[in-house]
């Protein structure tokens, strides 16, 4: 297909090793500009990708790289200046893999490339990647098969395309212990590192107010238990009745602002886990991986830990009980002490481990069944792709350390809520059991569940167009 395009839309003297890329980027312009205005928009150059079997999701995203003049189009001068910056990148990243400098990438040497970068990947898993840009059937790839099948592909060097084969754990989906993904050195350098994290960020925010509904459904189902109405909509309409549509973002605000510290302190302290646990030879195996993972995340909840507190207090209490978070720790305080700030710490630092084991190891064998099977195609399986293997995880995850949560949850309210016995994790979980039987541990799951979707929805929408503001 791709030595079928490159007949198609290039000369046969670029395709000779030409220089003339004038004449080559000017033929494929003149392709995608499908009205003949002389400029290329995000329609235009979706639908020309998409017929010419080159659609790669990323358009707009050209677009935004291009767009120098910031019109919402690229004129002739913008696309070509666009391509030969992007062909330069490509063709430092094929050079860095190709090893024996023949000119041509082999299955080997993309293997061995993966494993310096501490990455392993099997023989057959190598090949099948090689064959999804290999054109010729050589099973090797040469600098005009590798130029097709990025062209149009905003990964122009070995960390942005290894990134795609990764767990992208950047977007944020309210609930999440999850192991923070690695930067690389130059990203590091470069301070891509703080633009992918706020754009992470701001992601979170809007895809948690956009669910917050649902949390504070979730919150007061799992604290008043039987005596609460298990019927999600008639507990809506009873929080509305109680303090009006805007009580359904109650504990919101506190939920959004504690993004910022969590997510900066994880991604700290998962640097210095790291280098604790890394080999001699320098590499951080799975195991260790997770080891860090869950130990950056248990400091991450511990430096917020109050916050966590303070936003289920505001999601279930009363109109007028709090003036606002400040008002909130105040009460707190005052009447409980310091301590309180900390009750459910316990079950919630336990409820890291069965959450970010399950959710890596799920998420490693989906995605490697997804590249095992589909490699052929695509070497890339995208972000949509392990978004999908992320919410299959992450809700496996959730299904295991459930119980926990809600008796972190419960031990959190239950010094506001009147009648409510003053028991410690133990005996939480015995009162839950023998009163409401086994599942009344997983009590308001159901929107817990509900909210998953339209979360992850939101924070893919959000953290790309984030990107795109950013230059990511």
């Amino acid at each position: 297909m791709l030595d079928h395009i490159r007949r198609l839309l290039l000369p046969p003297a670029f395709c000779a090793g030409d220089s003339d890329s004038h004449s080559r980027y000017a033929d494929l312009f003149n392709k995608l500009d499908i009205n003949k205005d002389g400029k290329v928009d995000i329609i235009e150059l979706q639908e020309g990708l998409r017929s010419m079997g080159m659609a790669t999701g990323a358009e707009e995203k050209i677009v935004a790289a291009g767009d120098t003049n910031k019109d919402g189009h690229l004129d002739f001068g913008e696309f070509m200046k666009y391509l030969e910056e992007h062909e330069k990148k490509m063709k430092i990243a094929f050079t860095s893999l190709d090893k024996n400098k023949d000119g041509k990438i082999e299955a080997s040497e993309i293997t061995n490339s993966l494993k310096a970068l501490g990455i392993k990947i099997s023989s057959d898993h190598a090949t099948k990647i090689l064959q999804s840009m290999d054109a010729d059937g050589t099973l090797t790839v040469d600098w005009n098969e590798w130029r097709d099948h990025f062209l149009f592909n905003p990964a122009d060097n070995i960390q942005e395309i290894i990134r795609y084969w990764k767990h992208s754990t950047v977007l944020d989906i309210g609930d999440s212990l999850t192991i923070p993904d690695e930067f690389t050195e130059e990203e590091k350098k470069t301070g891509q590192w703080w633009r992918q994290l706020l754009a992470g960020g701001m992601a979170g925010a809007v895809s948690r107010t956009g669910t917050a509904p649902l949390d504070r459904l979730k919150v007061m189902m799992q604290v008043h238990g039987s005596k609460g109405n298990s019927n999600m909509m008639a507990g809506l309409k009873q929080m509305i009745k109680e303090g009006g549509v805007r009580s359904l973002w109650r504990g919101n605000g506190v939920n959004v602002i504690k993004i910022a510290p969590e997510t900066a302190m994880k991604f700290y302290a998962y640097e210095h886990y790291k280098k604790m646990f890394t080999s001699e030879s320098g590499k951080l195996g799975t195991a260790e991986r997770f080891v860090a993972g869950s130990m950056a995340g248990a400091t991450a909840q511990t430096s917020i830990y109050p916050m966590e507190v303070m936003k289920t207090r505001l999601a279930v209490g009363k109109t007028g009980q709090y003036n606002g978070m400040f008002d909130c720790a105040k009460k707190i305080l005052k009447k409980e002490g310091v301590r309180a700030f900390y009750k459910g710490y316990i079950p919630n630092i336990l409820g890291i481990i069965p959450y970010a084991g399950i959710d890596l190891a799920i998420y490693e064998t989906l995605k490697n069944h997804w590249l095992q099977t589909y490699a052929t195609e695509s070497a890339n399986p995208g972000v949509l792709v392990l978004l999908g293997c992320g919410t299959v995880s992450s809700t496996c995850g959730q299904l295991a350390s459930y119980p926990l949560a809600l008796i972190r949850t419960r031990m959190q309210a239950q010094a506001s809520i009147e009648g409510a016995p003053q028991l410690s994790m133990g005996g939480l979980f015995r009162y839950i059991v023998a009163k409401e039987g086994f599942l009344g541990l997983y009590r308001g799951i159901a929107p817990n569940f509900l909210k998953v979707l339209p979360a992850v929805s939101i924070s893919y929408v959000v953290y790309e167009k984030m990107k795109i503001r950013l230059g990511i």
